[in-house]
């Protein structure tokens, strides 16, 4: 991505240096489900140990579901000073944090006519505290419906590139659009539908409605790249693929050696999610990332 001229976010807040995240993995995240890069790093967590990763990731989301922290405002946490942006990894999250405000101020205008209520993204090192609750590091970025606020450990891209071979600054774009995704979900309504609808539901439907929220947000972030094509390069649409691909359930499970579940998804296919990634990139239009009413994942 070809970022030099895009003006950085100065809704960058440095957590950097707090101590948090004593919780460890009982954080459920994204309104009761792990984010993209929640899954991807407790995926590699359970490889690791030698565990199933779907298994495990359905420990982490299974524990908070309808508890403490989903949804519901934790104890304050008071902000703390913007993020000096002094390194290459803080600047492209600034940078790339503030296109996707540009892009949605304007898609906000444009298709809802209504202004885009833009999102703080923190940066942290080891362990946070959010309005969910803890988290460390190894739940990956991730965003929390009850502060209305991104969370990123920006260690997460390396692992990204080395552990599942989703290397390039776009696939880390793409991951960070893919959280902001979320934020809209939780302005316009959508995720608060979706727990209603979850917390009425067993645990296959539960599952089936967590695919489509996330596909959603994989298509928000298609709809963002569409709007910022002027700064792609040649080969950054494939690295999006390759990550969207690399994290697709059914991937997950053959990488743990485990059988193939669909009822067990909660994030979609490799191949929906790349699906859905292009739905948004080739359209532009968040009416067309409607999977909820989409009868073909």
């Amino acid at each position: 991505m070809n970022l030099d001229d895009e003006q950085e976010s100065s809704n960058i807040v440095d957590r950097r240096g707090e101590r948090g995240g004593g919780g460890g993995m009982r954080l459920p995240i994204g309104g009761g489900k792990l984010g993209i890069g929640g899954m991807l790093v407790v995926g590699v967590i359970a490889l690791l140990l030698g565990q199933n990763p779907l298994a495990m990731i359905g420990m982490v989301e299974g524990a908070g579901v309808g508890g403490p922290g989903v949804g519901q405002p934790q104890e304050a946490v008071a902000p703390s000073a913007p993020a000096a942006l002094n390194g290459t990894h803080d600047r492209f999250i600034a940078k790339v944090l503030g296109s996707t405000e540009r892009t949605w101020d304007a898609v906000f205008r444009d298709q809802l006519g209504k202004p885009y209520p833009q999102p703080k993204l923190n940066l942290f090192e080891g362990g946070v505290n959010s309005g969910c609750g803890q988290a460390d590091s190894g739940m990956g970025p991730f965003y929390c419906p009850a502060d209305q606020q991104v969370y990123l450990d920006a260690s997460f891209f390396d692992d990204l590139s080395r552990r599942f071979g989703a290397p390039g600054d776009f696939a880390a774009a793409y991951v960070i659009a893919h959280e902001v995704g979320h934020h809209i979900q939780t302005v316009i309504g959508v995720s608060a539908e979706v727990q209603k609808a979850r917390r009425a539901s067993g645990p296959a439907q539960g599952n089936a409605l967590s695919v489509r929220q996330e596909l959603q947000a994989d298509c928000f972030a298609g709809v963002w790249a569409h709007h910022n094509r002027d700064l792609l390069e040649p080969g950054d649409i494939e690295e999006g693929l390759r990550a969207a691909q690399a994290i697709g359930d059914d991937t997950l499970q053959q990488k743990a050696g485990a059988r193939v579940n669909p009822e067990s998804f909660t994030h979609g296919t490799s191949a929906q999610r790349m699906r859905w990634l292009q739905a948004g990139l080739q359209s532009g239009q968040m009416n067309s990332c409607d999977t909820f009413a989409a009868r073909r994942l």
